[in-house]
Formats: C-alpha cells, sequence, structure tokens
C-alpha cells in the first residue's frame, strides 16, 4: 500500500526550494528603490464663482419637483439619485468627493461646501520647502 507521505529526500529538497525562492523575494524586495520624495500631490482645484447656482440648477434637474423649499437640505438618501449628482458634477468640474469622504456627504449643503472649498496643488513638504527655514535647517530632495 503506497504511502501518502512523501520521501525524507523529497521533503528536504521541497525546504531547500522554499528556502531558495524565499531568499530570491527577499532580494528583490531590497533592490528595489525606497520611497525618496513625498507621494503624488492632489489636483488644484478653484471653485468657479458661481458655484452655489451652478450646484442648484443641478441638484433641481436631478431631484426634480420633490425639493424643500431650501434647496440646501434635500436629503441625499437615495443612492442612485446621489451617485448621478456627484459623478455628474466630477465629470464636469474635474474635482471629485474622495471614497473616505463619501458618507459624509448627507445633504446638498455637504456637497456644497465641498465643492466651495478650494485646494492647492502643494504638499506640506513643498509648504516646508518654500518657507524661511532656520539656517541649520535645510530640506534637499534626493533624485
Amino acid at each position: 500500500m503506497p504511502s501518502s507521505r512523501p520521501c525524507r529526500g523529497c521533503t528536504a529538497s521541497r525546504q531547500e526550494e522554499k528556502e531558495v525562492e524565499a531568499d530570491k523575494i527577499i532580494h528583490q524586495e531590497k533592490s528595489e528603490p525606497s520611497l525618496i520624495c513625498p507621494p503624488p500631490r492632489s489636483r488644484n482645484y478653484l471653485p468657479p464663482e458661481d458655484i452655489q447656482s451652478y450646484l442648484e440648477s443641478h441638484v433641481k434637474e436631478i431631484f426634480g419637483p420633490s425639493l424643500p423649499d431650501n434647496w440646501q437640505q434635500t436629503p441625499l438618501k437615495e443612492n442612485r439619485l446621489k451617485y448621478r449628482l456627484l459623478a455628474q458634477l466630477a465629470a464636469e468640474l474635474g474635482h471629485a468627493v474622495p471614497n473616505s469622504q463619501l458618507h459624509l456627504m448627507n445633504s446638498a449643503e455637504d456637497v456644497l461646501n465641498f465643492y466651495s472649498t478650494p485646494v492647492k496643488d502643494a504638499s506640506k513638504f513643498d509648504e516646508l520647502c518654500a518657507a524661511e527655514l532656520p539656517p541649520n535647517l535645510k530640506i534637499i530632495w534626493e533624485q
């Protein structure tokens, strides 16, 4: 009756193969360059001057006649309509609500606040480089 366990010689060679593969992976990880510069910046966004009337027309178009008297109080409970509004605004304005903030968009007012906020195209590292630093402190990016 054949045994289901591999022979001792086979087990040893498989163990050696695993060790060699692990050594290759470790060597590859060491040879990959480390992150020297900061991560890429977010895109610049400057809200249009008429963002309130722009957003109001989109809300009225998508949500139809069932709006409250104050359009900013329009709830975004129905996910299909919320998606249509946010996707349309992202495409037209070139500025999308990040996934991490989607749950914060509960009303049209929340969307208005998001799209009314300008975004600078600079990271904190760039701001530090541009700032007047003490003479004993310098920031130099390695290339």
